[in-house]
């Protein structure tokens, strides 16, 4: 919230007035200390307080590019947008310098081309210097006009790309703007009107003494006077290209810087979507891998559960035959549980076969031999003494039904029989 325009702020050049400063360096800013802790809730009139404790001027400096104060503030007032009579007076401020550049440089970046030309010319006059922070850390002298021509002549200043605006003679010959009056002009007015005041014998006195002058000049000292001022024009020639070439360098030096951080920057972003691409890859991975362990775990919990109810059925089962065998007679119990007999088998057997069906007889045997196997069987059918002593003793035949029932029950715990 305290990083947006203000709502009732117009846009410049057609975009938000933010927008002027480059998005690296509004990030930046928007990083630095001084911002968070000198420029938060700053308004049109307690702007003008932490210009005045400005005490130097710049872009960004240091390895990491960190924001100067005074940019904190132009992005500040790029953000309230002060009025044109707010930044007006900043300008004609001869107090303090650095609330003067500020303000000319706010004007730089959003106001009119006549209004540029027409507010800032008046600073070439002001040559008070100035301290600004270069790129490495360190300190440069500077003056104030030359920090207007720089903003008037330059297309770039401190890291900040600055709004084209039209050569002056362009605007002089399209009648939006007077020609330039120079301040010393009204000196020059001055003197012409003295020299106009001076007597006419001052003139001829001045005449008479370039005569003078004129036949008192030898040849060989016309020659020297010459070479000495074609030395000094080539000196000046040199110094003109020494500058020119020095200034070009420090333009590719600082070119070269932004595209460096340019190219960081954009490295480092690519960098981020690397590791965020990285990381969903990571979690779909573990997401997958969750899944297959949870459903791994709930198949061998259906198996355990499915287990465990097989073995509660046949728990449940073998109670209840024990059950049932404790309520039932041993002879029942035997009858009950005896193997089954093999199904009958109507073809012919062999001797060592079971008994003959209804109709059949064996290969090789006598009808005599079958009537003596069939005297055997009956024979083995037939209860022995013992165990009609048996029955008769375990007291289950007793005439009385409930008394019958009740021995049976002790019978199959194996107690002894009532006797009654």
């Amino acid at each position: 919230m305290a990083n947006r325009t203000d709502p009732t702020a117009r846009s410049v050049h057609g975009t938000n007035p933010q927008n002027l400063v480059e998005k690296i360096l509004r990030s930046k800013i928007y990083q630095n200390t001084y911002w968070k802790e000198q420029c938060f809730g700053l308004t049109a009139e307690t702007l003008v307080d932490k210009a005045m404790e400005l005490d130097h001027f710049g872009g960004t400096f240091g390895g990491n590019r960190k924001a100067t104060p005074f940019m904190c503030l132009i992005l500040k007032m790029l953000q309230i947008q002060p009025e044109k009579e707010i930044v007006v007076e900043f300008i004609k401020n001869e107090d303090y310098k650095y609330v003067r550049i500020l303000g000319g440089f706010y004007l730089r970046l959003v106001g009119k081309p006549t209004d540029v030309y027409h507010y800032l010319e008046p600073l070439y006059n002001d040559y008070r210097k100035l301290r600004r922070k270069n790129a490495d850390g360190s300190f440069s002298l500077d003056h104030v006009d030359e920090f207007i021509d720089e903003l008037l002549t330059k297309d770039y200043s401190c890291d900040i790309a600055l709004p084209r605006v039209p050569k002056r003679w362009t605007l002089e010959g399209s009648g939006t703007l007077e020609p330039r009056r120079s301040a010393l002009e009204d000196d020059f007015e001055e003197e012409e009107e003295k020299e106009e005041e001076e007597p006419a014998a001052g003139a001829v006195e001045q005449a008479e003494y370039e005569k003078e002058r004129r036949r008192s000049r030898s040849p060989v000292k016309e020659r020297d006077r010459e070479k000495d001022r074609d030395r000094d024009r080539y000196r000046d020639y040199r110094d003109r290209d020494r500058d020119r070439d020095r200034d070009r360098d420090r333009d590719r030096d600082r070119d070269r810087d932004r595209d460096r951080d340019r190219d960081y920057y954009r490295e480092r972003e690519r960098d981020k979507d690397r590791d965020l691409h990285r990381e969903r890859d990571r979690d779909k991975e573990r997401d997958y891998y969750r899944r297959d362990r949870d459903r791994d775990r709930e198949r061998h919990r259906d198996r355990d559960r499915r287990r465990n109810s097989r073995s509660r059925s046949r728990s449940r089962e073998r109670r209840d035959r024990d059950r049932d065998l404790r309520s039932i007679s041993p002879v029942d119990r035997k009858k009950r549980y005896r193997s089954p007999t093999p199904p009958p088998n109507r073809r012919r057997r062999a001797d060592d076969d079971g008994p003959l069906e209804e109709g059949e007889h064996r290969v090789g045997v006598g009808k005599e031999d079958d009537d003596k196997r069939k005297k055997r069987r009956d024979k083995k059918d037939k209860p022995s003494d013992k165990e009609k002593k048996e029955s008769v003793t375990d007291g289950t035949d007793h005439p009385d039904p409930e008394i019958a029932e009740a021995n049976r029950v002790r019978a199959a715990l194996g107690l002894k029989p009532l006797r009654v």
